[in-house]
């Protein structure tokens, strides 16, 4: 084959060719909107000038300390302008910024800054406690730097170690920042939750950084100097890269340190939020709060939510409220979110019932994401597009991990047959649009007969009084396993159980109605998200007591 004539005497060089990075949205948000409101704290105000230097001024102190490319900093930090921070000033010293879930136990924030090398760790005040126990389990012994942040009401801990505000005064306010060198080079690790076996540490690149950041303002439609609202935790998936996006859109961070109704409320009235992302629990707590706490908008607020399908009447409520509720799905090893439920126009003068089905379907893929199918994970074929032939989700592209940090063979396995393997089980409809069914290891088996759980889990969030919902395989001498649901009532209400039976009976097949029905606290993580392995060790116990 003749050589290609457009690659003769055209070549890459500084002038046409750069690598692709988040951090150039901060300095471009910086230059042509200096004085844009860039962070909102409490009473603090901070404009894109201020935030970009000390940003710089951080990743000055950070390379003083020693910290260069492939170097980890740890971050132990609520939704405050510090951690807003670390998302650029450590990748612009290079530096890879591991962000850590506020909400885990000593013994595994040990592992992973033992996993991760990590030579810094920034840390709340309110948070060290938590690390000082973690580093007395850890074989690593990095320089700590505590934040007190004046939003913070609680007690300091007693510490000996440096302060931020400190930290960064040595800091150059104009430090030449490091382009990374490919945008290949890691920018973050995130650690999965780790339910089975020790969490990995999901590497990302710059690249994926910066193609999931412009993708959240164009598959969303989020318009210049949008106002965004933290209660998603930034420590999720990065924020699910939104931290880079709205320097992008020259967008308002409103940060908050605590996810709570009133100060949720607050916010969107008086500093007039455009956007927000969270778990429907995160919906219910604003649907549910008193009405002196909750208040009117003259504004649609667009809510992201990228957990299990709301009920149908949250939905409802959600609109009534004055949001309008779009489903996105991804994961950790995709950036976050990579798959969105577009809308369609004439979908909106559907009946409210269909609707809530056409809005629980997960959809169709992000712009910047090449590959979204359902496939038989044997032998890597399409499922047919009939909404019911299920097999697993995956994803190819740009905005998928590099690995699995110093885990070749988790690597490997999840980018068996040149696709990322999600774990999720679902169905691709006609119109192309993805429906997850299950996790893998959440399919219930019963008699041989596969059972989805999320199928079961909607049925029950349709009966009227229950507010949270969570089936999984309860072991049954002749069934091998039979459904088992935990359900949380909703404030006020009390459930029937036989009346609920009865419920499930007339709308779904024998096999799946649940043999037991559990009325508790449904334990969930810090991002909304529902602990069945805590459900599954429950249902094993009552099984055996049975």
């Amino acid at each position: 084959m003749a050589a290609n004539p457009y690659n003769t005497d055209l070549d890459r060089t500084a002038a046409n060719h750069q690598p692709l990075t988040p951090l150039t949205f901060l300095e471009r948000a910086a230059t042509v909107f200096p004085e844009h409101t860039a962070i909102i704290h409490g009473g603090l105000r901070r404009s894109y000038a201020q935030f970009y230097t000390r940003a710089r001024q951080l990743a000055s102190a950070l390379t003083k300390r020693g910290i260069g490319p492939g170097d980890t900093v740890s971050a132990l930090l609520p939704n405050t302008p510090a951690m807003l921070e670390c998302h650029y000033g450590v990748p612009m010293c290079g530096g890879v910024l591991h962000s850590i879930n506020t909400r885990l136990d000593a013994a595994i924030i040990a592992f992973q800054l033992d996993h991760a090398m990590s030579q810094i760790v920034i840390v709340d005040s309110e948070f060290m406690p938590l690390l000082q126990q973690a580093l007395e389990l850890a074989q690593a012994c990095p320089l700590v730097i505590q934040v007190d942040d004046p939003e913070f009401d609680g007690a300091r801990a007693g510490f000996d170690g440096e302060d931020y505000e400190a930290f960064l005064a040595r800091g150059n306010p104009a430090f030449e920042w490091l382009m990374p060198e490919d945008e290949w080079d890691a920018i973050s690790i995130n650690y999965t939750s780790g339910t089975t076996g020790d969490p990995k540490g999901v590497v990302s690149h710059h690249r994926g950084a910066y193609l999931l950041a412009q993708g959240n303002a164009l598959t969303t439609s989020m318009a210049k100097h949008a106002v965004y609202l933290w209660t998603l935790p930034m420590f999720h998936c990065n924020g699910w890269c939104f931290p880079w996006t709205l320097s992008a859109i020259i967008g308002t961070h409103v940060c908050l340190r605590q996810v709570r109704a009133q100060p949720i409320w607050n916010a969107l009235a008086d500093e007039k939020v455009t956007h927000l992302c969270g778990a429907p629990i995160i919906m219910s707590l604003l649907i549910s709060a008193p009405s002196d706490v909750q208040r009117a908008l003259d504004h649609i607020v667009q809510f992201f939510t990228a957990a299990a399908p709301p009920p149908e009447k949250l939905l409802a409520d959600m609109k009534t409220a004055g949001f309008d509720v779009t489903h996105l799905y991804g994961l950790t090893e995709t950036y976050g979110p990579a798959v969105v439920n577009d809308w369609h126009e004439s979908w909106s003068s559907l009946p409210a019932e269909e609707q809530a089905r056409l809005k629980s379907r997960q959809g169709v893929r992000y712009l910047p994401l090449e590959g979204l199918d359902v496939l038989d994970p044997e032998t890597m074929e399409p499922v047919p597009p009939d909404g019911q032939s299920m097999g697993e989700v995956m994803f190819r592209g740009n905005v998928v991990m590099k690995g699995y940090f110093r885990n070749p063979s988790a690597t490997r396995q999840a980018f068996e047959g040149g696709w990322f393997h999600s774990g999720d089980l679902g169905v691709i409809h006609p119109d192309g649009y993805i429906q997850l069914k299950d996790r893998s290891k959440d399919i219930i088996i019963s008699g041989g007969e596969n059972i989805s759980s999320i199928e079961v889990e909607e049925v029950l969030y349709s009966y009227p009084t229950i507010e949270i919902a969570a089936v999984v395989a309860m072991p049954h001498e002749k069934w091998g396993e039979t459904p088992c649901a935990f359900i949380e009532p909703s404030q006020g209400h009390e459930i029937d159980t036989v009346a609920l039976r009865t419920w499930c009976r007339d709308r779904l097949a024998a096999y799946k109605v649940p043999r037991r029905f559990v009325v508790t606290s449904i334990p969930r993580t810090s991002t909304g998200k529902i602990q069945k392995f805590a459900l599954r060790e429950r249902a094993k116990e009552l099984a055996a007591q049975s």
